[in-house]
């Protein structure tokens, strides 16, 4: 179980991650990272970065006031030692059941009148929903939004599997919502994902990720509106190697098991840190000394250090509000919002939206 529990959500108070699968540790510390980069380029002496890069007022737009960029001969690539959970990894979950026979029952549903209750978006024609899946349930149904964990017997959470985060990467870009707020969407979007030739099934790929797949809904009519805000729609390459993690299940010899490990390592050229539970290793789950460098009350923090070091007032106002959740609903992250929303419509139906971890403060 490397997510949290809907049910402690409340108690998380921006300290403990919500979900500390690889693929998602890997995309905060790169948020950090780029967040430390920034601090680092606004500090005297100045040194500058090989990754970022401030915006001439002259490039800043209405739409797009961002005041740094990620620079334009960088490219951002994902290794994943094992297929992200999820629809990516669909065929292969099927191919390991003893009885590969594919279920015949019919995807659970959601009626109309309770989308308010548990989707952003809306159904356009006012018919049922696919409703997000739990895990590998229906293990048969392709295209659906999955939720963690895939264990049956784990406490449920709204957590979406990383094939979908990943999915909605390529229209939002990698950048968190606060990262958004000073850094410029434009050229933070994922080159290519690099799986081991063994977890790669190309069909599934293409389904999951691509205009091909269930991407398909994302059409140029419905990017129309983003377009001058540096959001966009696009997709990743995904790549694969003959390598093999040394320590994957396919690197463990039998009568040897493959035991997963319940620690998350964590390392920037700026922070190292081990976390367990998406706490600091050696403290409570809940204790806010626990607090990692890449959760949210920690991010929010370092953005409003650099916003101050900026010295925009429009930035900081919009990232100095009494809460967290105020911050993300600001209305410099607008575009950001419709992004989100409308491809959760038109493309990742049934995605659920993760709140009670909204209302804290920036202090400790």
């Amino acid at each position: 179980m490397k997510c949290l529990p809907s049910t402690k959500l409340f108690k998380a108070q921006g300290n403990v991650l919500h979900d500390w699968h690889a693929e998602i540790v890997a995309l905060r510390a790169f948020n950090r990272f780029l967040l430390d980069e920034l601090r680092l380029l606004l500090t005297p002496p100045c040194p500058p970065s090989h990754f970022v890069r401030q915006r001439a007022t002259t490039e800043r737009t209405e739409t797009q006031p961002q005041p740094f960029t990620v620079k334009e001969d960088v490219q951002i690539h994902l290794y994943c030692s094992e297929a992200p959970c999820g629809d990516a990894s669909m065929e292969l979950v099927m191919d390991a059941q003893q009885d590969a026979t594919p279920w015949t029952s019919a995807p659970p549903t959601i009626a109309p009148e309770a989308l308010d209750n548990v989707l952003e978006g809306a159904v356009d024609d006012g018919s049922t929903a696919t409703q997000a899946l739990r895990g590998r349930s229906n293990f048969s149904y392709l295209g659906a939004v999955r939720l963690k964990p895939s264990r049956p017997d784990a406490p449920p959470t709204v957590s979406k599997s990383c094939t979908d985060k990943l999915a909605l990467k390529q229209c939002t870009s990698l950048l968190s919502s606060v990262t958004a707020s000073l850094i410029s969407p434009q050229n933070a979007y994922l080159t290519s994902l690099v799986l081991p030739q063994s977890q790669y099934v190309e069909t599934a790929c293409r389904r999951a990720f691509s205009r091909e797949g269930r991407m398909k809904g994302v059409t140029p009519q419905v990017e129309q509106p983003w377009r001058g805000s540096g959001y966009h729609f696009q997709g990743f390459d995904v790549r694969t190697t003959e390598k093999e993690f040394e320590f994957s299940r396919r690197g463990v010899s039998t009568p040897q098991k493959a035991v997963p490990s319940n620690l998350s390592a964590v390392h920037t050229p700026h922070l190292q840190e081990t976390l367990i539970g998406g706490t600091l290793q050696g403290r409570k789950q809940f204790d806010p000394k626990g607090a990692s460098a890449i959760c949210r009350r920690s991010m929010w923090k370092t953005a409003i250090e650099v916003a101050v070091l900026v010295g925009l007032p429009m930035l900081l106002g919009a990232l100095t509000k009494p809460a967290y959740g105020e911050a993300k609903r600001s209305p410099n992250l607008a575009i950001r919002k419709r992004v989100k929303d409308e491809v959760r419509c038109v493309a990742l139906e049934g995605w659920i939206q993760n709140t009670g971890d909204d209302d804290f403060g920036s202090g400790n």
